[in-house]
């Protein structure tokens, strides 16, 4: 039986790519390099520090990852606290009510730092309806790899059999299958060129996943 959802963040519960990818773009113009898309939506689902070392190796950088770390997320806040027009993705809100009324408990698991996912959380006030939050700019790993998963779960309470994973990159879903957790993926018109092959179910409107509509999964 179902008891605990675990949500990823950008693209699931805000459309923060946008931002993300001007303030990528902005430190991108600091370093001098020239990212293709293909190699930009590879990076989708990953924390900023290793797509920082990724991009530090493939263009032979001298700057730190660490520095350009900075950068991006020094562009970021700025868009963040200027960009009025950042709203949650539609629906969201709704389910995690539904989730939250009926009884679910629910777990973030994001690749954000977790100043950036408290910004979210505040502006949106849904601190309320969580019982947790795991950044992996914590962790030791980052999708696909499963750690962000598992010890999500663990911090739900519950086993890996009992929860779900809401997801809509290729890293995430990947990384919700390699930790044994049936996984969502959330197919939407803010994700680009995501595989979700791998998904246990394929969604384009979160209201095909309401709480009453959970029993024929779980």
């Amino acid at each position: 039986m179902l008891k605990a959802v675990i949500f990823d963040m950008d693209g699931v519960i805000v459309d923060s790519e946008p931002l993300h990818r001007k303030a990528y773009d902005l430190m991108f113009e600091e370093v001098n390099i020239q990212v293709s898309d293909a190699l930009y939506e590879s990076y989708t689902g990953k924390a900023t520090l290793p797509i920082c070392q990724d991009l530090c190796q493939q263009f032979n950088l001298k700057a730190l990852p660490e520095t350009l770390v900075a950068l991006k997320r020094k562009h970021y806040r700025y868009l963040f606290d200027n960009d009025q027009s950042f709203t949650l993705i539609d629906g969201v809100l709704d389910l995690i009510k539904d989730y939250h009324s009926n009884g679910l408990t629910l777990v973030l698991g994001s690749s954000a730092s977790m100043p950036n996912i408290e910004r979210i959380f505040d502006r949106f006030e849904l601190n309320r309806y969580f019982k947790a939050k795991l950044s992996g700019a914590d962790l030791n790993q980052s999708k696909p790899h499963p750690e962000i998963f598992i010890k999500a779960a663990q911090a739900s309470g519950y086993s890996h059999k009992e929860c779900m994973v809401i997801e809509d990159s290729t890293n995430g879903i990947e990384a919700a299958r390699a930790a044994d957790i049936f996984c969502v993926g959330y197919d939407s018109k803010h994700s680009k060129n995501q595989d979700y092959s791998l998904a246990d179910q394929v969604i384009t409107d979160f209201k095909s996943i309401s709480f009453d509509r959970l029993s024929h999964l779980f």
